[in-house]
C-alpha cells in the first residue's frame, strides 16, 4: 500500500506564502478532504501532491509498504480530476478513451466498453470532444481517474459541472471505485464531494498570519 506524507510544507509564490507548516498523512485507510474557498490555496496542494509544483519548503515522502518509491515510479500510480484538466478537444471520446487507457490499465473487471456505459456516454462514443457538455466532459474525467487501475486519486472540485443526477452518479462512483486507494478531495465546502472522507484539512488552517 502507498502512504504520502508531508512534512513542514510549505509553498509560496513571490512573496506570498500559499501555505506553511503542513502536515499530513494519506493512506487507503483515511481518505482526505482538503477545504476552502476559490482561491485559497486547495489546487495548490493538489498539485503540489502531483508533483506539478515543487515545494517551496518542507518534505513529501512517498512510500509503498514502507519502502520509498522514487518520482519515476511515483507518477505511474497517480490518477487526477479537475475541471480545468485540458481534454484533447479535436478527438473523439473513444479516442481519449484509448490513448488514456493506453498508458494507464483499467481496473480489473473494466472493459473499455463497459467504462462508457458507467460514465454514461456510449451513445457519443464517437462524438468530438469538442461537441460534449460541460457535463459530460466532466464525467468522461471523473471516469479517466476512478476508472483507472491506480493507487492514489486526486480529485479537485469533482462535482463542478455536474447536475443534480451527475452528483448522485459521482457517489456511487466513489462507493464502487474508492475502496484500497489513497484519495483526496479539494472542495468548497460541497459535503457531497467529500461526505466518504474521514480527514478533513481546512487550508486556510496553514496561512501564515
Amino acid at each position: 500500500m502507498i502512504s504520502i506524507r508531508l512534512e513542514n510544507a510549505g509553498k509560496r509564490f513571490g512573496s506570498e506564502w500559499i501555505f506553511r507548516n503542513l502536515n499530513m498523512d494519506l493512506t487507503a485507510a483515511l481518505p482526505l478532504a482538503i477545504l476552502g474557498g476559490n482561491g485559497s490555496g486547495k489546487s495548490t496542494l493538489i498539485k503540489s501532491l502531483l508533483g506539478y509544483s515543487t515545494l517551496t519548503e518542507g518534505n513529501m515522502i512517498v512510500e509503498r509498504d514502507g519502502a520509498l518509491l522514487k518520482a519515476d515510479q511515483f507518477y505511474k500510480t497517480l490518477s487526477f480530476c479537475s475541471p480545468y484538466l485540458e481534454l484533447y478537444e479535436e478527438l473523439t471520446i473513444t479516442e481519449v478513451v484509448d490513448f488514456h487507457f493506453g498508458l494507464k490499465p483499467l481496473k480489473t473487471g473494466v472493459s473499455r466498453k463497459s467504462f462508457l456505459e458507467i460514465i454514461y456516454l456510449e451513445h457519443s462514443a464517437n462524438k468530438a470532444i469538442k461537441q460534449l457538455s460541460s457535463g459530460m466532459k466532466q464525467r468522461l474525467r471523473l471516469g479517466l481517474a476512478l476508472l483507472s487501475d491506480t493507487e492514489v486519486v486526486l480529485l479537485d472540485e469533482p462535482t463542478s459541472n455536474l447536475d443534480s443526477k451527475g452528483v448522485a452518479w459521482y457517489k456511487q462512483l466513489m462507493v464502487n471505485y474508492s475502496t484500497d486507494r489513497c484519495i483526496a478531495v479539494a472542495s468548497n465546502h460541497l459535503e457531497a464531494e467529500y461526505s466518504f472522507c474521514t480527514q478533513i484539512l481546512e487550508i486556510d488552517t496553514f496561512k501564515p498570519s
